[in-house]
């Protein structure tokens, strides 16, 4: 199959950006399951977030910086961010260059007019080798660049994966590039606040962050664990400052059970670590979904839509593009949609359409175990809230709306009520049954997160 007929199909680690004519550009790793790679970014283009036309590729091959000090034949997990500048906007792109297992890497820059290109190299921004790091773990692995802009214009670079795990860096907005960065092709001694890190138990697998701002103040911090081709999934935590740290919804740490950290010796499970948001699951009648993560957002008036690679569970190798509703909880925490972006012809993003009346919340939901177990396939079960998943979720009746598609639900604790569920409810479109309907996401106090497809009235 040639290139232009591949559609959302050998994508990988992928980020959207929008341009002023309302087009949508999709960036994304040199990887294909049926034949060479071809080095330089992948690039496709879409009016609907649905179907996808291949472009291209932002540059040819991987530049001469990089290529020489990584020894890379692709480029990985591009991070594209428009950045006004004085006369004239631009467009930047950040780029990996690694090897599978390898900590010889960096982290380039290119730039261009348009995300059409023409993309022109900047140069290595950091880079990283094979010696030892804080805390046993080696140091930060110069990949999976995320360039967050926050109040009064600061920027800082997150970047990592496995070994030394996830950091971020301050970055001078004048210039894309890292403050006080060494000379080309030296190592940075410090390699910035650490935000996120696993043990060895784990095989330090965290990777592909992506920060984000909460809707009334601090930051959501989303990661990928675990295995790419096998048990990868999606998940989240919470901070008040780009820097970390970063908490799960038990209030444990980001850093926990990681060698050297302060919870080392406490028995803390890295499996448990984080609040899962989106893993491997079939609905039923629908494709086995395998391995999501990689995560990007793209934020929009009105909507936020996290962009993601997915395989076949029925064709492991195989992997392309998906996209889904993110949306935030009355609290502030992220969740995600158990459905796929169906686009805007059959998506409502009014806000009118959110429900406000618990009554809605009756009848009968697929629902998913978001994962309760990320090393298989979860299977959707369908029942009444109350009922399924051992009652995760009690009644319809003791359900509270807190805003606009926001609920929560409350248990007896002795003599005293505790909030035991947060829940967003809110239109989405069903892939399988291929009509309109209401799809939940709700969030416990210990971090058990359930979604559900409303798919029947009774």
């Amino acid at each position: 199959m040639t290139a232009s007929a591949w559609g959302g199909r050998h994508v990988h680690d992928p980020t959207v950006v929008r341009d002023e004519d309302g087009a949508y550009w999709m960036f994304s790793t040199d990887a294909r399951s049926d034949g060479p790679v071809r080095a330089g970014v992948q690039v496709r283009t879409s009016r609907d977030l649905v179907s996808w036309t291949f472009h291209g590729w932002a540059l040819d091959g991987v530049p001469g910086p990089a290529a020489e000090w990584s020894g890379a034949e692709g480029l990985w997990a591009p991070d594209v961010v428009r950045v006004d500048r004085p006369g004239a906007a631009e467009w930047q792109m950040y780029y990996s260059a690694s090897t599978f297992g390898s900590r010889r890497s960096a982290i380039g820059l290119a730039a261009a007019p348009h995300p059409a290109g023409p993309w022109t190299d900047r140069g290595i921004v950091i880079a990283s080798d094979h010696v030892d790091g804080p805390a046993g773990l080696g140091h930060p692995n110069a990949i999976d660049a995320n360039l967050v802009t926050a109040a009064g214009g600061r920027q800082w670079l997150v970047y990592g994966s496995f070994f030394g795990g996830v950091h971020a860096l301050p970055v001078d907005p004048a210039t894309g590039f890292v403050v006080d960065a060494p000379a080309p092709g030296a190592l940075r001694r410090s390699p910035g606040k650490l935000l996120a890190r696993r043990s060895r138990l784990a095989d330090g697998a965290v990777e592909g962050a992506f920060v984000l701002p909460r809707p009334d103040g601090g930051w959501a911090l989303l990661v990928s664990y675990d295995s790419l081709a096998r048990t990868y999934h999606l998940r989240a935590a919470v901070g008040d400052d780009v820097g970390g740290p970063f908490r799960d919804r038990a209030g444990r740490l980001m850093t926990d059970g990681a060698p050297g950290t302060r919870d080392a010796a406490s028995g803390v499970d890295p499996w448990q670590v984080g609040v899962p948001v989106l893993a491997s699951h079939r609905l039923a009648g629908g494709p086995g979904l395998l391995a999501p993560g990689h995560a990007s957002v793209l934020t929009e008036p009105g909507r936020q839509l996290v962009v993601h690679h997915v395989r076949d569970a029925d064709a492991p190798t195989e992997h392309r593009v998906q996209v889904r509703r993110l949306v935030w909880t009355h609290d502030g925490w992220p969740l995600v949609s158990p459905q796929p972006w169906a686009g805007p012809a059959r998506e409502n993003d009014a806000a009118a359409a959110w429900p406000v009346d618990a009554r809605v919340l009756g009848g009968t939901w697929e629902v998913l175990d978001v994962g309760a177990a990320p090393a298989k396939v979860a299977d959707g079960e369908a029942g009444a809230l109350g009922e399924v998943l051992d009652g995760a979720l009690v009644g319809v009746g003791a359900a509270r709306p807190v805003g606009a598609g926001r609920f929560t639900w409350e248990r007896a604790a002795g003599q005293e009520t505790a909030r035991a569920w947060t829940a967003v409810v809110f239109p989405a479109w069903d892939a399988v049954r291929d009509r309109a309907t209401l799809c939940l996401a709700a969030m416990g106090d210990a971090g058990r997160v359930v979604t559900g497809t409303k798919v029947g009235d009774e």
